[in-house]
């Protein structure tokens, strides 16, 4: 069957750090994904059961119960795979590192 992957919209902070379009560039090219949409919709829900996916994959971050789409795909023989956190690797840990790093090369230039 097809490895479709779903990408939900993005907070817009992390949209100014990387558009949509380029994380669905970089999801498709896992070897494990044939196709990737981006939806606008509050869920996925319609579009998953029009899709039929495999698998749903979610961060860590995420309880199995809360997951939009997971009682569907389990009815028609798919999974659910929540896969762990990479510590330090979230678009807003990279942020938090990026302007702390401007912060203190910034106070570093006031002393004097």
């Amino acid at each position: 069957g097809a490895h479709d992957v779903l990408l939900c919209p993005v907070p817009p902070l992390d949209a100014d750090i990387l558009p949509e379009a380029e994380r669905a560039e970089v999801v498709a090219a896992l070897d494990s994904v044939d196709y990737v949409t981006v939806f606008d919709e509050l869920t996925p829900l319609e579009l998953i059961e029009f899709l039929r996916p495999d698998v749903i994959v979610k961060g860590g971050d995420w309880a199995e119960k809360d997951i939009v789409g997971a009682e569907a795909v389990r009815k028609w023989g798919g999974r659910v795979a929540i896969m762990p956190e990479i510590e330090g690797a979230s678009t807003t840990n990279i942020i938090d590192k990026v302007l702390q790093a401007y912060r203190s090369a910034d106070e570093a230039g006031k002393g004097g």
